[in-house]
């Protein structure tokens, strides 16, 4: 239940994060488990969040082990089912952990669920393919399940990876039963086969969104003016705390995304408040409620998001 609420606010947010999104293969993500979704990760936790909010039914993801270590971070991850997996970079003391990942991930796929997985192991603010690890491989094999494995690859890209009110692409391919990535008696051939079946897939559907032309609407131009003057104070103040605490790392854009996920109700919330203690009629306070959202959303639209 935790998860669908925050499905939804996610839903909502993404409309206010991002310009467009951009959905190939759309009927796809319909498609039910057990389910391994494998995908590139040029973008951190964002990457997750978006491609997960495309499936109706409860996904869980495997997330580099560091973004767990402040509490309040690991805490809001594991609400959105995310589960630690570490690189050697994190500390040798830390890999064990990894094996809980992955009984943990055959044991969703083993009830029917789906798992999503990004194969190269590492995020890096690229949208190149880097060198793909084994844990989708391993994850795979030696499933003895009722219903036969697909795997899924998906390929998500971006035009900023840094900027608000960006253009996204997520685009998948069709799904492959696991049993045709494992062909081999060998674990390592098995594995190696995998990554390059995998690798060919996900290479050709890395595109990033088109910048199509639109018409410049006289209305929305003007609502985001408005917009923009009642959201930049509370905008300018979080990006440059994120950004301070991000600084150096790959989690500005998905860190700046959950603050404002978490924060947004909260602004709103006060927001009525203050106009409440100055004894403006409720109808009033909840009309300005209601279109403070779609102030923003003009904003993002209309306006150049360079802040």
């Amino acid at each position: 239940m935790i998860y669908q609420l925050f499905r939804k606010l996610i839903k909502a947010a993404i409309w206010l994060f991002c310009k467009e999104l951009i959905v190939v293969n759309q009927a796809v993500f319909t498609t039910k488990g057990p389910l391994l979704v494998v995908a590139n990760h040029p973008n951190s936790f964002l990457d997750a969040i978006l491609i997960g909010a495309q499936f109706s039914g409860k996904m869980h993801f495997l997330a580099r082990g560091d973004a767990f270590q402040q509490k309040h971070h690991g805490f809001f991850l594991r609400l959105l089912n995310m589960i630690p997996i570490y690189r050697l970079s994190e500390g040798k003391e830390n890999l064990h952990l990894n094996e809980y990942a992955f009984t943990e991930s055959r044991r969703i796929l083993a009830s029917g669920g789906i798992v999503l997985i990004f194969i190269e192991g590492i995020c890096i603010n690229s949208h190149i393919l880097q060198p793909f690890k084994k844990g989708a491989a391993r994850i795979a094999s030696g499933l003895d399940l009722q219903k036969p494995l697909l795997v899924l690859p998906v390929a998500i890209a971006y035009d900023s990876l840094t900027r608000f009110g960006k253009k996204v692409r997520i685009a998948a391919a069709e799904p492959i039963p696991a049993k045709k990535l494992l062909p081999f008696k060998e674990t390592a051939k098995n594995h190696s086969f995998l990554n390059q079946q995998i690798r060919l897939k996900l290479g050709p559907l890395i595109q990033f969104p088109e910048n199509r032309a639109k018409r410049q609407y006289l209305p929305g131009k003007l609502m985001s003016i408005p917009g923009r003057i009642l959201h930049f104070p509370l905008y300018k103040i979080i990006s440059a705390i994120v950004r301070n605490k991000t600084r150096g790392t790959v989690f500005y854009d998905s860190v700046l995304f959950a603050v404002l996920l978490l924060l947004y109700p909260f602004y709103l919330f006060l927001i009525g408040c203050l106009l409440f203690a100055a004894s403006v009629n409720p109808v009033l306070i909840a009309l300005i409620i209601l279109i403070h959202p779609l102030l923003a959303r003009a904003t993002v639209l209309f306006t150049h998001n360079d802040v």
